[in-house]
C-alpha cells in the first residue's frame, strides 16, 4: 500500500513542512470594527468564525449587513481556507464572489459594510505537529488529527465545559468520553445523556430527577464526573434555560422541589448540526451556547483524513480479530477513495462485515476488494429472495450479536474492558449489547 508521507510524523520533510509559515493575521480595515485584527494559525482545533455572533476564539463584528455566523477561517496546507457559510450577502474576495477560496495572502475579503486584508506572516512558525498518533483509543496520524491531540491534552487536564462539533460518526463521543478518561475526574462517574431521544415532556425529569419519586437526574447521577451531552441542539428552549442555570450555578432543582441541590459536574456537549443557525432561527439560546464553547472542538470528517484510512482499517480488522495476512493492500487503497459519509463508524461497520462475512460481504456493503474466499458463516442470512434493505439489516444485527458476546467472553464478562478494547464509546457498546441480550 502506497504511504501518504506528507502525514508520516516521522518523515522529517514533512516536519519541516509543517513549520512553514501557518499563521495569518486578519485586519478589518474598513467598517464599524475598523482597527481590529485577529490571527489564524494551524495549531487552532476548530474554525475562526466572523460575524455578529462571536464566541471565544472568534471575530465579532458589529456590521449590521454581516450574518451571525458569516465567515469561516481556517489554516490548510499553508493557505487560509475562506468558507462563506450560507451568508445573506455573501462573501468577496478581490472582488470575485466566494463559496470557498484558498488565500496565500494579501488578498481583500469583503463582507456587508467590512472590508478585511489578509496578511500571511512569514516569520511566524507555529509549533510543530504532536508526534503521536493516537490519543486514548482515537486513532489517526494525519495532520488534521496530529494539530489537535495537544489541544485534547490541555482540556484532558482542565475543567471547562466544552463543545464538540462534528459529522454524525466523526467520534465526538468517544471524545469525551476519552476526555474523561485521561482528566482529574476518571475515578468518577461518565454520564450520556441523549437529548435526541427523550421528548420535551420528559426532559427535566431526566436531567434534574423528581424529588417525590426519589429519581436522581442524570446530573446527579454524573456528580464527581463528567455529564455529555450528546445532540444538545435537540433541546427544547425552556429546558434549556434550566440547563443553563445548572451549568452556570452548579446546582440543579429537582421536580416537586423547592430547594436546590449542589452538583459537581463537568459538562461536555456534542452537536452535528449548526448551532448558530439554531439560534438565528430562535431554535437554540445563544447564551447557552457560548458557555458551552468555552472550548470548542470541530472533528474532521473522515474524507478530510484521508491518510488515516488505511492505519483505522488495520486497526479495526486486527480489533475484530482479522487475519492481518488477509487483509490485501488493494482493499486499503479501495477504501481511501471511498468518501465514508458516515465517517469512523461507517468504516468500523464495514470492518466488522468483511471480517465475519468474507466474501458475502460483497453484496452487503460494495467494496468488492476485501472480498474473501472462506466460506461465509452467515451465508445462509443472504436470502435472494428478500430485498436487500432486510437481508442488510438482518445480517448487521447477527453480527453484532456475535461479537458483542464473543468479545465479552474474551474479557471475562468485563464489560468496561471489553467496550475500550472494542474501539467503542462505552454507551454505544452498551446500546448494542443490550438490543442483542435476550429478553
Amino acid at each position: 500500500m502506497a504511504t501518504n508521507r506528507k502525514d508520516d510524523p516521522t518523515d522529517v520533510k514533512a516536519q519541516q513542512r509543517s513549520r512553514l509559515a501557518s499563521r495569518f493575521r486578519v485586519s478589518v480595515t474598513e467598517g464599524p470594527d475598523a482597527g481590529a485584527s485577529f490571527d489564524v494559525d494551524a495549531s487552532l482545533p476548530s474554525r475562526v468564525f466572523v460575524g455578529q455572533a462571536g464566541g471565544s476564539g472568534d471575530l465579532k463584528l458589529q456590521d449590521r449587513h454581516v450574518s451571525r455566523r458569516h465567515l469561516a477561517l481556517q489554516v490548510h496546507a499553508g493557505k487560509l481556507r475562506a468558507t462563506d457559510l450560507e451568508s445573506t450577502n455573501g462573501t468577496s474576495v478581490n472582488g470575485l464572489s466566494i463559496v470557498e477560496a484558498l488565500l496565500e495572502g494579501g488578498e481583500i475579503i469583503r463582507m456587508g459594510s467590512t472590508t478585511l486584508h489578509v496578511t500571511r506572516l512569514e516569520d511566524a512558525e507555529a509549533q510543530p505537529l504532536a508526534l503521536a498518533r493516537s490519543f486514548g483509543r482515537i486513532i489517526g496520524a494525519s495532520s488534521e488529527m496530529r494539530r489537535l491531540y495537544p489541544v485534547f491534552e490541555r482540556l484532558a487536564g482542565s475543567d471547562i465545559t466544552v463543545l464538540i462539533e462534528g459529522e454524525t460518526g466523526t467520534g465526538k463521543e468517544l471524545l469525551a468520553e476519552t476526555l474523561h478518561e485521561k482528566g482529574k475526574r476518571a475515578s468518577g462517574p461518565f454520564i450520556v445523556f441523549d437529548c435526541a431521544t427523550v421528548s420535551k415532556a420528559s426532559a427535566p425529569l431526566r436531567l434534574f430527577g423528581n424529588h417525590e419519586g426519589g429519581t436522581p437526574g442524570v446530573f446527579e447521577q454524573a456528580d464527581g464526573g463528567t455529564l455529555f451531552l450528546d445532540e444538545i441542539g435537540e433541546l427544547d428552549l425552556e429546558v434549556q434555560a434550566k440547563l443553563l442555570r445548572a451549568i452556570e450555578r452548579g446546582e440543579i432543582r429537582r421536580i416537586a422541589d423547592d430547594s436546590f441541590v449542589k452538583v459537581d459536574v463537568r459538562v461536555i456537549a456534542a452537536t452535528n448540526f449548526d448551532l448558530e443557525r439554531a439560534i438565528q432561527e430562535e431554535r437554540f439560546r445563544d447564551d447557552l451556547y457560548f458557555r458551552l464553547a468555552l472550548a470548542r472542538i470541530e472533528l474532521p470528517p473522515l474524507r478530510a483524513r484521508r491518510g488515516d484510512i488505511g492505519e483505522l482499517a488495520r486497526h479495526f480488522w486486527q480489533l475484530l480479530g482479522g487475519d492481518k495476512t488477509k487483509l490485501p493492500y488493494a482493499a486499503i487503497e479501495q477504501l481511501e477513495s471511498h468518501s465514508f459519509p458516515g465517517n469512523v463508524r461507517e468504516l468500523n461497520g464495514v470492518m466488522l462485515r468483511h471480517v465475519e462475512l468474507g466474501e458475502s460481504a460483497e453484496a452487503t456493503s460494495g467494496r468488492a476488494a476485501l472480498a474473501s474466499k472462506e466460506p461465509s458463516p452467515l451465508a445462509s442470512l443472504i436470502d435472494p429472495t428478500e430485498p436487500y434493505a432486510k437481508v442488510r439489516e438482518a445480517v448487521i444485527r447477527e453480527l453484532e450479536r456475535r461479537y458483542v458476546d464473543a468479545i465479552v467472553q474474551h474479557h471475562g464478562g468485563n464489560v468496561q474492558r471489553a467496550a475500550i478494547a472494542s474501539g467503542l464509546a462505552l454507551r454505544y457498546f452498551q446500546v448494542l449489547r443490550a438490543r442483542h441480550r435476550e429478553p
